[in-house]
């Protein structure tokens, strides 16, 4: 089945060209290069992964309630107009935001995938073109993973949100060799990683615990990339060209806020116009929204302010979205975190099978014995 068989709305195009500008640059120094940089690039191939292997695609799916979390979660639960609704409508509310939130993992997945193609082709050292390769690599695993979970298991899928489409274009657009990585290891990947170190936590089902849990894995080491090679590009800044960062940055997190309003999914169930606005309206004053919303730039904001971006006027916009406590956050404490829950996954899976395996011999022998 094609992928544009399962769009709610027609995606346009079968293809996005986005202009790129910007040189190429091939290097003649074939040294060591950075430690930590290397060590990041050693633990990239060490951690490769197929997700067919991996990856248990047996495991049912609900797609009505995909991630098997309570209704309160829902923007419009408890309003007027989730009231009036009735069993069938609410089956497709549930339905149509994970088809539409995992739909935009899909988009930016390929989005990173082809940045870090970018930074390969750009970047002007040698140890970050090494590590650009493996994420490629990884953002091409992930691309793959969450379309097969949409074709297989949901059976539903979104064109790309606008509000991604236009930081995606901004960031591939730009001639500098360092958008790529602003724009996509620290913003898209950032508000990504905490999306589904969100989803992977409250999710009562395996398959999409699997799925986010290893996914977060690799995205962890490819936010630390990006804090690597910015923080000790940006120290040699002038005033002005760290402005100009800095302006991108905070057009790209009011981007990446707004994207989360998901105002497509309502106008694609069947309610009013005057309908959809009530929805917009809860969306924006949702409690559990609200706190999620936060919760998103909690790896964006400590890694901002770790690279170098900190001014007055970059911390008045933090605060004005109401995230700016979150520069409190511990990057190195969340990244190890993010291994650990992955290696767990695995360690209670690999013991279930081992597990399953002596029985197996065991009945196997006793049937001999008998």
């Amino acid at each position: 089945m094609s992928t544009h068989d399962l769009y709610t709305i027609p995606a346009e195009l079968s293809t996005w060209n986005v202009e790129m500008s910007g040189a190429s640059r091939f290097t003649w120094e074939y040294d060591d290069g950075r430690d930590r940089m290397l060590a990041l690039y050693q633990k990239g191939k060490d951690k490769q992964w197929d997700s067919v292997k991996r990856i248990d695609w047996d495991l049912d799916v609900d797609p009505y309630n995909v991630l098997g979390i309570p209704d309160q979660t829902i923007a419009i639960y408890g309003t007027p107009l989730w009231e009036r609704m009735d069993d069938k409508t609410r089956q497709d509310v549930r339905l149509h935001g994970a088809a539409w939130q995992f739909s935009q993992f899909l988009h930016g997945e390929q989005g990173a995938m082809i940045c870090s193609a970018k930074i390969v082709e750009s970047v002007p050292d040698l140890d970050s073109k090494f590590y650009a390769a493996t994420q490629t690599m990884d953002e091409a695993r992930h691309a793959e993973t969450y379309a097969r979970f949409l074709q297989e298991k949901v059976g539903l899928a979104y064109p790309i949100n606008e509000h991604l489409k236009a930081l995606l274009d901004s960031t591939l657009s730009d001639s500098r060799w360092d958008m790529p990585y602003l724009g996509m290891q620290v913003l898209i990947e950032g508000l990504a990683l905490a999306a589904f170190g969100v989803m992977r936590d409250i999710t009562t089902k395996p398959l999409p615990k699997q799925i986010l849990a290893y996914v977060m894995q690799d995205e962890a080491r490819h936010v630390a990339f990006g804090r690597m090679a910015l923080r000790d590009y940006y120290r040699n800044l002038s005033e002005t060209e760290l402005r100009e960062r800095e302006d991108f940055v905070i057009e790209g997190c009011y981007l990446m806020r707004d994207r989360l309003r998901g105002r497509e999914t309502w106008e694609n169930l069947g309610l009013s116009k005057s309908e959809v606005e009530e929805a917009m309206v809860a969306t924006d004053q949702s409690d559990y929204l609200k706190l999620f919303r936060s919760l998103l730039f909690s790896r964006i904001v400590p890694c901002v302010k770790d690279i170098g971006l900190w001014s007055p006027r970059l911390q008045e916009a933090y605060a004005e979205m109401g995230v700016l406590e979150m520069a409190g956050q511990s990057l190195d404490a969340l990244m190890k975190q993010d291994e650990e829950i992955a290696d767990k996954i695995d360690e209670a899976r690999f013991a279930e099978e081992e597990a399953e395996r002596h029985a197996e011999v065991a009945d196997t022998i006793a049937l001999g014995g008998s």
